[in-house]
């Protein structure tokens, strides 16, 4: 079944009498209608192929069809255009910037997190780290233990952020994100890390292990703190769990450890972009510290070769 059928004598759905609407509408009409032609595409194909009736295809092509995301996406497909290219560019981007955008547009996929890591180098400014150190990880993996310890070795506040969100929203953190939701609980985490970063610039901040979900969040603490992945192996992740008094992952053994494997995996690219790895595998406390303040002194001579250079 085509979507996008409109009643004749009825705008299209959520059109409205305005003229930057109008406006706005008849630039995706060209856009739309100059993919097609480069092409080689009739408009009864296109309609086909994005399941579109013709009509209102041809509404879209003039201007006077107002599309949902959904119809937009689904002619994109069939363009075989990622569906940026069907909208208007964005007011206030300079020459360079709208270059850069339409060159990413045309690179394949597999090679934007290397385009993506470049670019991130070059607006690297060290200076902004100061003296921020931030361990990122899965629970279990020593980001509180070795946190602490290193603060104290550096003579600086340690700061963990889930606390603050806690004292922020007055509830625990499974409570928060029971009554009001992950979105939430991931807007209070990036409120009271860009807090802490602005009134700190020396500091040991542990964070949730699912700071990566929110890409904000990881790339403001990628900017702004010199981050260490504090990993280790999945069993010894379940193992120091359950030492700290969670027996909650004893209920189903096999199952959590397939979903610890399963997180890991999901998020060990993301880990992976941090300035630093210590893996605590098999280590002592002891031993593991004395690593962690070698990455430290490590940070810190760079950021002095910085400033001088």
């Amino acid at each position: 079944m085509a979507i996008g059928k409109e009643k004749p004598g009825l705008p299209a759905a959520g059109s409205a009498p305005d003229g930057r609407t109008d406006a706005f509408a008849a630039v995706i009409g060209s856009l739309v209608r100059s993919a097609r032609a480069k092409r080689g595409m009739t408009r009864r194909q296109l309609a086909e192929q994005s399941r579109t009736s013709e009509r209102y295809l041809a509404q879209i092509e003039s201007g006077q069809g107002n599309p949902s995301v959904v119809v937009l996406k689904s002619i994109a497909e069939a363009l075989d255009l990622p569906m940026i290219e069907l909208l208007p560019r964005t007011r206030g981007r300079s020459e360079a910037l709208e270059r850069i955008v339409d060159l990413l547009i045309r690179l394949p996929q597999s090679e934007l997190p290397a385009i993506a890591d470049l670019i991130e180098g070059r607006a690297d400014r060290s200076a902004d780290r100061a003296r921020r150190i931030a361990l990122v990880g899965l629970r279990g993996a020593g980001k509180s233990t070795l946190g602490r310890r290193l603060a104290q070795h550096l003579d600086c506040p340690f700061i963990e952020v889930d606390r603050l969100v806690e004292r922020e929203y007055g509830a625990s953190i499974p409570d928060l994100i029971e009554i009001a939701g992950l979105s939430t609980f991931r807007r209070y985490e990036q409120t009271c890390l860009e807090r802490v970063i602005e009134r700190h610039t020396a500091a040991v901040i542990a964070t949730a292990g699912g700071i990566v979900a929110n890409p904000d969040s990881y790339a403001l603490l990628l900017r702004r703190t010199h981050t260490v992945w504090i990993k280790a192996r999945p069993d010894e992740h379940m193992r120091r769990v359950m030492a700290q008094g969670d027996f909650r992952p004893m209920a189903q053994n096999r199952e959590a450890m397939a979903d610890l494997v399963a997180i890991l995996e999901a998020r060990r690219a993301d880990y992976g972009r941090a300035g630093a790895i210590l893996d605590t595998s098999g280590d002592t406390v002891d031993e593991s510290f004395t690593k962690l303040a070698e990455i430290a002194a490590r940070f810190a001579d760079g950021a002095k070769q910085g400033i001088n250079s």
